[in-house]
């Protein structure tokens, strides 16, 4: 399966920057996780599976995952804070930051907080659209460390969990026990924490409501832009998809499919952010990959499944995505010491 156009997650800067805090350096990390070595040098937007293979990656390398976990959670500068986390940090509740948090994460990654509440319990899981698989461990650590760690800095209150379950070891199991406040299992079938219900009534300290008058309604027309964007590149790439094979489809056909005129589309692109020759490249870059983890296919058929007429062409087209040879990054990812198929 192809990945979704809207399969990006954006890496911040700080993760980069904090890493020689937890012990990494980020060229090893880069190789350990099988990326392009140029994806430093340009924004880092990732698939959710090369997000995965980032935290696999920080979990091998690192001496201890449970210190790393809490390093990273509870560095929290609340003057520093995206948009996405002020709005939970200020809301009136821990259940309505809660609720923000996992609403407004839609707008960095495409991934949910699920939330749900039953008997004297708030259980806390993750769920990822773009992967049959489940998060590592570690990032999942990270992300109930940190919606601990805002409902502690809001209320002031030193909160507790009620119990976290990992699906694998996390190293120090009292380190993370002493900051989690409750018993911390390792081996269960999934990552998830439980709260007490009655801490979601707690306010917070730093409710702020002039500023979520400000701050809500500009999250939500981001959040109605992604969605709107996502619709349309999504359907341009879909239909991409289907013609690749048959040639190099062009903006008039696409159009047409579409019932609408080749201005009309352009106008579309241009409001979700990009344009036609840009999705095309990325649905082929996205589609190589795909194709090249299957061993059945030569790299001729591969290129002619892409719509390139020429095999050079192809050549010169991955190398600017990839760095490499699609020969070389096919040896590469079909080698055993591959931590996940790159678009699966």
């Amino acid at each position: 399966m192809a990945a979704q156009s809207n399969d990006r997650i954006k890496i911040p800067t700080s993760f980069w920057r904090d890493l020689p805090k937890i012990g990494i350096k980020e060229h090893e990390l880069i190789h350990r996780a099988k990326l392009p070595v140029n994806i430093l040098s340009e924004p880092v937007i990732v698939t959710t599976d090369q997000y995965f293979a980032i935290w696999q990656a920080v979990l091998d390398l690192i001496e201890d995952p449970a210190t790393g976990i809490l390093s990273i959670a509870t560095d929290v500068k609340t003057t520093q804070l995206p948009p996405s986390i002020l709005a939970a940090y200020h809301a009136r509740s821990y259940r309505e930051a809660l609720n923000r948090m996992a609403r407004y994460k839609q707008l960095c990654s495409p991934e949910r907080i699920i939330i749900s509440e039953e008997g004297e319990i708030c259980t806390i899981e993750l769920e990822w659209l773009y992967s049959e698989f489940s998060e590592p461990p570690m990032l999942a650590g990270v992300i109930m460390a940190t919606l601990l760690e805002i409902g502690r800095l809001g209320t002031g209150q030193p909160l507790t969990a009620h119990y976290v379950e990992f699906s694998d070891s996390m190293g120090k199991k009292h380190i993370l026990e002493d900051y989690f406040g409750c018993e911390v299992r390792y081996g269960s079938q999934q990552n998830k924490m439980t709260l007490k219900l009655s801490d979601l009534d707690r306010l917070f300290d730093s409710y702020n409501a002039e500023l979520l008058e400000i701050l809500t309604p500009a999250l939500d027309l981001s959040l109605d832009e992604q969605q709107r964007r996502n619709s349309i590149t999504e359907t341009v790439k879909s239909i991409l998809k289907h013609n690749l094979s048959s040639g190099r489809p062009d903006i008039n056909k696409v159009a047409g499919e579409l019932s609408i005129s080749e201005r009309t589309l352009q106008r579309r692109l241009t409001g979700a952010g990009t344009n036609f020759k840009d999705l095309l490249a990325e649905t082929r870059h996205e589609m190589a990959r795909d194709y090249l983890v299957d061993p059945s296919l030569d790299i001729k058929e591969v290129a002619f499944l892409l719509g390139y007429e020429e095999l050079n062409s192809f050549y010169r087209a991955f190398r600017h995505w990839e760095g490499e040879t699609p020969s070389n990054w096919r040896t590469e990812h079909l080698s055993s010491n591959s931590m996940v198929p790159p678009f699966h």
